[in-house]
């Protein structure tokens, strides 16, 4: 309870405090031919591309500022998209840190001769906040207005603490293991050591 206060008195201390209204964007594309993949869907590797753009007006029209991608967690391709689909992101500041914001997206396709729509993709994109100078800036506060709100900043600190372990895991140094502890690591897994 003290740990919560405490970030609440920050908080209001903090000359800029925003709402999450002042982060959300829709943005809405066209899927042409050229978006295909050998298979005849979009390339997920567009889709991709088109959420870190959008991730980064939703992220610089929260902060004011200059803002590039940390990290991406969480991306589910749902559905294939088909080319000829009108494709809407949809993206608000779910959680902020210091200098860091987690952006939540969410990502529709409609068929528009059909009238059928489908919920694609998700992800989460971790935004950080740069000055002119190119160094960490601070972002505004966010303010909570409501249960969904809520609960989708506690996910984002969840989101923001797994990435922060994930790195930290991948950053280990496995070269202090034996190779009979890396051998018994993999041993009843789908590989076959020949040596």
């Amino acid at each position: 309870m003290i740990n919560s206060t405490l970030s609440y008195i920050s908080c209001m201390n903090d000359d800029r405090i925003k709402c999450v209204k002042d982060s959300e964007i829709t943005i809405t594309e066209l899927m042409i031919p050229a978006y295909a993949n050998f298979g005849g869907k979009v390339h997920g590797g567009i889709l991709l591309s088109l959420m870190d753009k959008v991730a980064y007006v939703c992220a610089s029209k929260f902060s004011e500022m200059y803002c590039v991608t940390v990290a991406v967690e969480g991306v589910e391709f749902l559905a294939p998209v088909e080319v000829g689909e009108l494709v809407s992101f949809k993206a608000a500041v779910n959680f902020v840190g210091n200098t860091t914001m987690i952006v939540g997206i969410r990502v529709e396709s409609l068929n528009v001769t059909s009238g059928k729509t489908a919920h694609t993709n998700s992800c989460y994109f971790t935004m950080a906040a740069k000055d002119p100078n190119g160094q960490l800036a601070k972002v505004p506060a966010l303010k909570i207005e409501n249960d969904t709100q809520l609960r989708r900043f506690c996910e984002g600190r969840a989101i923001r603490d797994f990435s922060k372990q994930k790195r930290a895991l991948l950053k280990s140094d496995l070269s202090q293991c034996s190779i009979l502890e890396l051998k018994s690591m993999v041993n009843k897994e789908r590989c076959q050591v020949d040596y």
